[in-house]
C-alpha cells in the first residue's frame, strides 16, 4: 500500500513538472508571435544632405518633404521624393529665395501638408535662421498636384505676423466657410505663441490665444535627452533655456476639437473649434474653454487618425506616443527615432514621420554639430486612416 502511494505521488509530481515546463516553454513562443504581429518600423527614405522637418503624403502615395533654411546648405526648401531622391517641387525656380520679392518665392518652409482636397499646402515662415520674418513673405502656398502648379498664395496679413512669429504647422477643415479654414501654430522662440486662423476663400486671418499659457512655452520646463539637459549652448556664451511655443497641431475627426502643444512642455491642450472661429467669443472666454489633457511627453509634431486617436512624438525617449480612449501609451520606441519631428497619417494606413536629430545641432552643443547622417523618414502601420474634413 505504501509503495503504491509513493508511485502515485511520483506520477503527480512528474505531471506537474511537465505542465510547468510546458507553459514556460510556450511563453517565449507566445511573446514571439505577439512581436511578429506588432507593427514594424520601416525606413522610407534617408537624407545625407540638409535636415528635413516636414512630410506629407498625397492620396496616390506621392511623398513631399521640406527643408527649412536654418543653416544647412538648402538648394530647395520643398521637394518631392522620387525613387528615394529629393527633387525640387513644384520647380527649382520658386525654391530660389528672393528677399526682394518674398511673396513670390519660397523663403524658408517649415511644413507641407496635403489637404482633404488633395492639394499640397506649403507653409513658408519667411524667417530663415529664425530671424524676423521678411515683411510680406510669411504665407500659405497651394499647389495643384495634378498640374504641379501653384494655384493660390495667401500672404498672412501684417497684423497676425509679429516680429517674433514663426509659423510652424497647419491643419485644415474644408467644411467651414465657402472654401474651408486653416489652423496654424505660431511657435515663436522669443515672443508669444498662438494660433492663427485663416479663411481660405478670402485670405483673411486672425490670431487666437496669443500668449495664453496653453500656447506658451513652459517656463519651468527643461527637456532631458540622452541623460543631459537640452539647452541652448552657444560656442561662446552661457547656456539658456529653450523656450519654443505652440508647435504641434492636430484636429479631431469631426472637426470640433483642435489639439496643440508647445515644444517646451509636456502637456497636450484642446480647444473647441467653434469658439476658436467665433470672433465674438472674447479671448478671456476662449481661454476658459481650453482643456489641459495632461502629460503626454515632450513633443514636436502631433497627428490624429480617423478613429479619434492622438499621436505625439516623445523626443526625450525616442518614441511615438498615442492617446486612445483617454489613456496615453507608447506606440513605438526605437533608437532610430532621434527627434521625431513632423507626423503625418496617409491613406495607406501608415503614420509617417521625420527623425532629424534636431537636438544635435551645433547651437545646443557649444558650436559642435553632433548630428550623424543620414536623417530618416520612417513609417509604421496603424489601425486607422487620415482625418479628412471635406464637403
Amino acid at each position: 500500500m505504501g509503495c503504491a502511494l509513493m508511485e502515485i505521488l511520483m506520477i503527480k509530481k512528474t505531471l506537474l513538472l511537465l505542465a510547468t515546463t510546458g507553459s514556460m516553454l510556450a511563453l517565449p513562443v507566445a511573446q514571439s508571435f505577439a512581436e511578429d504581429k506588432a507593427p514594424k518600423l520601416e525606413t522610407v527614405a534617408t537624407f545625407n544632405d540638409a535636415m528635413p522637418t516636414g512630410v506629407t503624403v498625397a492620396r496616390d502615395g506621392r511623398i513631399f518633404i521640406n527643408y527649412p533654411r536654418w543653416g544647412d546648405d538648402v538648394p530647395f526648401t520643398v521637394a518631392e521624393l522620387i525613387n528615394g531622391k529629393a527633387v525640387a517641387y513644384p520647380d527649382a525656380e520658386i525654391n530660389k529665395a528672393d528677399p526682394e520679392n518674398p511673396a513670390k518665392s519660397l523663403i524658408s518652409v517649415q511644413s507641407v501638408v496635403v489637404d482633404p482636397a488633395n492639394r499640397l499646402w506649403i507653409l513658408d515662415t519667411a524667417a530663415p535662421g529664425f530671424k524676423q520674418p521678411l515683411q510680406g513673405g510669411a504665407k500659405l502656398v497651394a499647389v495643384d498636384l495634378a498640374a504641379n502648379k501653384v494655384v493660390k498664395t495667401i500672404v498672412f496679413p501684417a497684423d497676425v505676423i509679429l516680429k517674433s512669429t514663426y509659423v510652424n504647422d497647419i491643419r485644415f477643415d474644408l467644411t467651414k466657410g465657402s472654401e474651408g479654414v486653416a489652423y496654424v501654430t505660431d511657435s515663436s522662440l522669443t515672443g508669444p505663441g498662438g494660433i492663427i486662423v485663416v479663411d481660405l476663400a478670402s485670405g483673411k486671418a486672425f490670431r487666437r490665444l496669443t500668449g495664453d499659457p496653453s500656447t506658451s512655452a513652459d517656463k519651468d520646463f527643461v527637456a532631458v535627452i540622452d541623460g543631459q539637459k537640452f539647452m541652448n549652448r552657444p560656442k561662446d556664451g552661457k547656456p539658456s533655456k529653450i523656450q519654443i511655443a505652440s508647435d504641434g497641431i492636430a484636429i479631431s475627426p469631426d472637426g470640433e476639437t483642435l489639439y496643440y502643444s508647445a515644444v517646451s512642455g509636456r502637456h497636450l491642450y484642446a480647444v473647441p473649434t467653434a469658439a476658436l472661429l467665433d470672433q465674438n467669443v472674447s479671448e478671456k472666454q476662449l481661454a476658459a474653454k481650453v482643456k489641459d489633457l495632461g502629460l503626454k511627453g515632450a513633443s514636436d509634431g502631433l497627428e490624429t487618425d480617423n478613429k479619434g486617436r492622438v499621436y505625439g512624438g516623445d523626443y526625450e525617449h525616442d518614441s511615438i506616443r498615442v492617446l486612445d480612449k483617454g489613456k496615453w501609451s507608447t506606440f513605438v520606441h526605437s533608437p532610430e527615432i532621434q527627434w521625431p519631428d513632423t507626423l503625418s497619417i496617409a491613406a495607406d494606413g501608415y503614420l509617417y514621420f521625420t527623425a532629424n536629430q534636431l537636438d544635435k545641432q551645433s547651437g545646443f552643443h557649444q558650436g559642435v554639430d553632433m548630428r550623424k547622417k543620414p536623417y530618416k523618414l520612417l513609417r509604421i502601420k496603424i489601425d486607422g486612416g487620415p482625418v479628412l474634413l471635406n464637403k
